[in-house]
């Protein structure tokens, strides 16, 4: 359910010292995509509520694109708290009923908004410390802490969030155990079965030869960051000599952050964090960079 306003703009908004800051916007967090978009949707309500109201099926990549700017706002934006109201209320009148059992969904339910946050929480951590650099258990838990301000910015009933980085971890295993294979989510991953479709400008004869390194890498590097129950419910391929290839390629990426984080900042970051750096005059290359 919603907070009021006031309670909303009570909330103290994350700023340019936090590591929700520096690593959120980092265009290393793509490599994420599907993980987050995924478990997001292998809960069958929320799915359920991509099926029904979004235009997945037709504009996948619109909707993301729709879906992004908004909950960068909230983190970066000179007005988290106005951007935080603005997503909450997207979901007000997002509801329907599951196929499985006819029971009833709403995307502001407590539970359910939660899990979709979540899935942001997992994506940073998981990212920053396979692809960025590793982080420290205090680090992880100083992201999770953070993202509970993060939260209150929508102004959502907080009954269903975590109260410790440690109770985060418990949830977020209990949650992968709910995972089942969603319309909505086999639809989304049907690229790493079938591999991608072929470019248009791309002559078929000349995809034939390229797609198969190609699907290749994208399998390997895409699956690689799924839990494995998603894996196992979207019917996704992988093996331990799989697995070692992915380590390699994650301990690669990694290895190369000192040179990466050289990066202009606009470079480096989303047009969202980019503008926040600079607004702020703090320079995300030379803090909270650890190791």
């Amino acid at each position: 359910m919603p907070v009021s306003t006031a309670e909303v703009n009570q909330v103290e908004p994350l700023g340019p010292h936090s590591l929700v800051w520096k690593y959120y916007g980092d265009h290393r967090q793509v490599l994420g995509f599907q993980r987050v978009a995924g478990t997001e949707n292998c809960i069958e309500q929320l799915a359920k509520g991509v099926e029904d109201h979004s235009v997945i099926f037709s504009d996948f990549m619109g909707r993301a694109e729709r879906t992004v700017p908004p909950i960068m706002s909230t983190v970066y934006s000179a007005e988290p708290h106005a951007w935080g109201r603005k997503v909450r209320d997207f979901h007000r009148n997002i509801k329907g009923t599951v196929d499985s059992d006819g029971s009833s969904y709403h995307a502001m339910n407590p539970e359910l908004f939660y899990w979709a946050h979540a899935t942001f929480v997992d994506q940073v951590i998981y990212v920053a410390d396979t692809f960025i650099r590793r982080l420290s258990h205090e680090e992880k838990a100083q992201i999770f802490e953070e993202s509970k301000r993060w939260y209150a910015l929508y102004g959502v009933d907080d009954r269903a969030e975590p109260q410790t980085y440690e109770e985060f971890l418990t949830y977020w295993d209990d949650m992968l155990e709910r995972f089942v294979p969603t319309k909505t989510i086999m639809y989304a991953t049907g690229y790493l079965r079938k591999g991608l479709p072929r470019p248009k400008r791309v002559p078929p004869a000349v995809w034939s030869i390229v797609s198969v390194p190609v699907n290749a890498l994208v399998r390997t590097l895409v699956i690689g960051t799924l839990p494995r129950q998603m894996r196992e419910v979207c019917q996704l391929e992988w093996n331990d000599r799989m697995q070692k290839r992915f380590d390699r390629m994650a301990a690669l990426i990694r290895a190369l952050n000192p040179v990466i984080n050289r990066l202009p900042v606009d470079k480096l970051y989303t047009p969202w964090a980019a503008q926040a750096w600079a607004r702020t005059g703090v320079d995300p290359r030379r803090i909270n960079n650890g190791r």
